[in-house]
């Protein structure tokens, strides 16, 4: 297959293959996001009255049912591999306009994790994307953390984490309130010319049928207008 050639080069010419988490530093755009986290924050909790309606990520991607069975993992989309969910867009412009900037960025999404989630091991469709979290809604005590390989960082409101989600990784929620993090992949920086067949690889993996699957469910689920 296409993608494990791409996946296979990867390994061979990006020095960070085996990095599990990267310095968010390394990225500008995280400093940003982290100056206007109370602002995403702010667009977050006006989404949070309305949980109820937020879909869990099962019902947006049938792929996840291996990892979530119940209402305890909700998400709420405003990018699926470039496909733009307009009207979660739209309740959310501060958040959509940062994401925006982000350079390669894909896939977009709060993601809602209820008091007692554990997400099991598993590992990410493709290596060509990185991962980014900041932290928005994080209970105190320490609780809330997720291991990547060998390594396990906690959540921290405002703080950022970059990771390989290729790698394998679990998560946790033991905290008695739901965690809450703004969820970007983004393309993984390469050189040339290998960053140009990543871009290929991506642009296909995109309009593959479970992708545009998902964008369809996303749109699907909408919050009440009242929330406005």
């Amino acid at each position: 297959m296409l993608l494990e050639l791409v996946e296979k080069l990867i390994w061979r010419f990006d020095a960070s293959s085996a990095t599990a988490f990267f310095e968010p530093a390394d990225f500008p755009w995280t400093a940003t996001l982290q100056a206007q986290w109370l602002d995403i924050r702010a667009e977050l909790d006006a989404v949070l009255r309305q949980r109820e309606q937020i879909p869990n990520f099962q019902d947006v991607s049938a792929d996840q049912r291996a990892l979530t069975a119940n209402d305890d993992w909700k998400t709420f989309f405003l990018y699926i591999y470039g496909h733009a969910i307009d009207d979660n867009c739209a309740r959310c412009p501060a958040t959509t306009r940062l994401v925006r900037e982000i350079p390669g960025m894909k896939t977009a999404m709060f993601s809602i994790l209820a008091p007692g989630k554990h997400i099991p091991e598993h590992r990410g469709p493709y290596k060509g994307v990185l991962r980014y979290h900041l932290g928005l809604r994080v209970p105190d005590g320490g609780d809330c953390r997720i291991c990547v390989k060998d390594d396990t960082r906690p959540w921290v409101e405002g703080g950022s984490l970059v990771f390989d989600d290729s790698h394998v990784h679990q998560a946790w929620n033991d905290a008695p309130a739901q965690r809450v993090v703004l969820f970007v992949d983004f393309l993984r920086p390469l050189p040339l010319p290998l960053a140009l067949l990543n871009r290929l690889m991506v642009w296909r993996f995109s309009s593959r049928p479970f992708i545009m699957e998902a964008v369809r469910n996303a749109r699907h689920f909408g919050l009440s207008p009242e929330l406005d």
